[in-house]
């Protein structure tokens, strides 16, 4: 039951970061809709079960059955995920991610750094988002130009700060 309030809380506190962040951006809207599946059943009761608090539940649920039910289902209806942007290419007959559109990256760059804000706390730094990009392997299996557009942000907001990044975020159309 403690788990199921802590997960209920971190769940909310992250929306609401991105909700604010989305603002900054100009995609206030789309923010108000940002991850509304993580409180439907599946997602919610995987993420109490497998409460971590430092990082996703989805790793503890992926490291008893070798997968994610509760991912799958997030990542299939939420379209800031790159993940949810693959389909099957007739020319190579493989399944291949596809460019994001640019509202989808930007939910995905206030996505990325209220995550950080949220499990690092006072430890969060402008630098966590962009090593957390570069030391994953998202980079290598989103589409390229989707993927060199969100690693140019992250490396702006540690270079140049929030208040910029969000502004010039914003100014694109």
């Amino acid at each position: 039951m403690w788990h199921m309030v802590k997960h209920f809380v971190t769940i909310t506190r992250h929306r609401h970061k991105v909700i604010s962040h989305c603002a900054k951006c100009g995609i206030f809207w789309q923010g108000l809709r940002h991850d509304l599946s993580k409180y439907s059943p599946c997602e919610f009761l995987a993420g109490a079960r497998f409460y971590l608090g430092d990082r996703s539940p989805t790793e503890a649920e992926r490291n008893q059955y070798g997968y994610s039910a509760a991912w799958m289902h997030h990542k299939g209806r939420n379209r800031h995920h790159f993940e949810y942007w693959t389909d099957y290419n007739p020319a190579s007959r493989r399944m291949e991610a596809v460019e994001m559109p640019l509202k989808y990256v930007k939910e995905m760059f206030c996505d990325r750094v209220a995550a950080g804000k949220i499990y690092l706390g006072k430890k969060y730094t402008n630098d966590n988002p962009i090593n957390y990009f570069l030391n994953g392997n998202a980079k290598t299996v989103m589409h390229p130009k989707t993927a060199a557009l969100l690693e140019s942000w992250l490396r702006m907001l540690q270079r140049d700060g929030e208040k910029k990044t969000f502004a010039y975020i914003k100014s694109l159309k």
